[in-house]
């Protein structure tokens, strides 16, 4: 199997990376963890968002600022898309990319085969991403549907209750497209680990701990964190 992943440190970097990244998105989904995060603190502003909107007449403004949101889904789509086609490219040029890597000082020697595992590896993270976004884009699409359909107030409100129900429902709708979107730019994230992986073992395994470290500072401890959630 490629000559064994080549070595044993290879194959250590590469197992730490796979725990490292399904592991934090398990721990992150649980449940209390996940209301403590920036992504449940944003989350209940949306619900907060959306019941305002319920309320009231104007509905352009919340339809346009969801279509600014899904225009950034879409961006990184097709980002994801030309990074992918960048990287396919590269594939069968592994003798050509090893000659200009062997010049740099300690990166660990590689076989084309063994090259062009590497290039897989982040072609798979971009194809996820790629359909994190758009996916994300697509649920952008039906939300504001969503926010079209939020019933109208009578005039002596007696459907209030049904407003707000429709809000949260689509409240929540959003926030599943958030997920996708936050998947997505996870997956750049851990695309910088690989890329440590074309250098030596020791650097991947070092870039995917910093990236994890990163992530769990910004999504519990930072700064943004604590003024969305008002804490």
């Amino acid at each position: 199997m490629i000559e064994k992943l080549q070595s044993s440190p290879d194959l250590a970097a590469l197992l730490w990376f796979c725990v490292a990244i399904f592991g934090y998105r398990i721990v992150a989904s649980f449940g209390p963890l996940e209301r403590r995060s920036i992504v449940g603190a944003i989350q209940r502003q949306r619900e907060k968002w959306l019941l305002n909107m319920a309320v009231r007449d104007g509905r352009i403004v919340d339809a346009h600022l969801l279509g600014g949101l899904a225009q950034g889904n879409a961006f990184f789509a097709s980002t994801s898309a030309l990074i992918i086609g960048g990287m396919t490219a590269l594939l069968g040029s592994g003798e050509k990319v090893q000659v200009l890597l062997d010049r740099i000082p300690y990166v660990a020697k590689s076989t084309p085969a063994f090259f062009e595992l590497k290039v897989l590896l982040l072609i798979v993270i971009f194809v996820y991403a790629f359909f994190k976004f758009a996916w994300a884009f697509r649920l952008s699409h039906y939300a504001s549907i969503m926010i079209g359909a939020t019933p109208l107030l009578e005039a002596d409100r007696s459907n209030i209750a049904g407003c707000e129900s429709h809000a949260v429902r689509t409240a929540k709708l959003i926030g599943v497209a958030a997920e996708h979107t936050n998947g997505g730019m996870r997956a750049y994230y851990y695309a910088i680990a690989a890329m440590g992986w074309f250098f030596h073992p020791v650097i991947f395994a070092i870039l995917t701990s910093w990236v994890i470290v990163i992530l769990i500072r910004r999504d519990f401890f930072s700064r943004s964190r604590r003024l969305i959630a008002g804490t």
